[in-house]
């Protein structure tokens, strides 16, 4: 059957499979498409001139852009707009602004390293935004592009159309293969009630989310919990958990661009056909939900092993602005 998914504001349908039936990238701010049509500049003076000649420089290189960004555009307009200290959507806006020599030489020196290094920009700035909100980041953690952001401003929302459930009903929430933290911290936004526990196996990957949950003052609200999967958080139950785990398989593994190499690679090893971890969260997640609770799972291009490994499961695949059938949610009351 099929049932209606929001995709960015506008209705799409989202598959729910039953007999049947590798890294993403989401860009925080959309690329600033502008920029690459407009005149060039004789010289280095603005942020417009910046980010042309940082584009150039980027697509001349062939850099892999799979970390918060899709293009040298948009890429170069992040690291611009991190150099004169701008929120992302700010950067198109102040294209004409005059930069200084000291944040001019600080773009041209990440440019440099990027290309050099081939690091995410992320890690070279120690930033990356989701949802509009920043986070720090660093080689302790995998750069943050879940699509499950989206997801919960989308199906949690207003619009009872598309709502899997109503966001003041939500008073508790686990997130597995926390990170950095940012998906806790965006369920914290979304769900005002709930009180939110974020799992991770990494200690190292911990650290960075109790700094990203300081700096958005949640420590009240969210609880960081040092574990493999469920062990970490025993035996309570949850009206929602999200998790986007690793997922990559043995094939992706082999061929992951020199980028994705800076990142832990526990972040992205999902084993053979990539849905180890996903086997363990589909199978323990009734233990953990509430009744009338659901799992939200983000799988990458797992949707086939998926399908392969829970024939008869009820799933409803999500879609979102850049993804289709990589997020699916399933009720507790069909988990087996």
């Amino acid at each position: 059957m099929a049932k209606t998914a929001a995709r960015g504001g506008r209705s799409k349908v989202a598959t729910r499979t039953s007999a049947r039936k590798s890294g993403p990238a989401q860009a925080p701010a959309k690329a600033v498409d502008s920029f690459a049509v407009r005149t060039a500049a004789p010289e280095l003076a603005t942020i417009f001139d910046y980010v042309r000649f940082a584009a150039a420089r980027l697509k001349r290189a062939r850099v892999v852009f799979a970390h918060g960004t899709t293009d040298p555009v948009a890429e170069a307009a992040f690291l611009v707009g991190e150099a004169m200290r701008l929120h992302p959507d700010e950067v198109e806006v102040n294209a004409a602004r005059r930069v200084p020599k000291a944040a001019g030489q600080r773009i041209l020196d990440w440019v440099e390293q990027r290309i050099a290094t081939r690091k995410p920009a992320a890690y070279l700035v120690n930033r990356m935004y989701m949802r509009g909100l920043p986070f720090h980041v660093d080689e302790r953690v995998i750069v943050p592009r879940s699509f499950i952001g989206e997801l919960l401003d989308s199906h949690f929302g207003g619009d009872d159309m598309l709502r899997l459930r109503d966001p003041a009903t939500v008073t508790s929430v686990l997130d597995l293969c926390t990170g950095s933290g940012c998906l806790a911290i965006l369920a914290a936004r979304a769900f005002p009630n709930a009180r939110i526990d974020a799992a991770d196996l990494s200690e190292d990957a911990l650290a960075v989310a109790a700094r990203n949950v300081r700096e958005h003052g949640l420590e009240n609200r969210i609880t960081l919990a040092q574990g493999d999967l469920f062990a970490a958080v025993g035996g309570k139950r949850y009206d929602l958990i999200i998790s986007n785990p690793p997922y990559v398989d043995a094939q992706g593994m082999a061929g992951l661009p020199r980028e994705c190499l800076a990142e832990p690679r526990m972040a992205f090893d999902g084993g053979a056909d990539g849905i180890d971890l996903v086997r363990r969260i589909v199978d323990g997640a009734k233990a953990h939900l509430a009744s009338g609770g659901g799992l939200l799972c983000e799988v990458g291009r797992c949707k086939p092993a998926i399908g392969k490994a829970y024939p008869r499961a009820d799933l409803l695949w999500l879609d979102t602005e850049e993804s289709e059938g990589e997020v699916f949610w399933i009720e507790a009351a069909a988990l087996c």
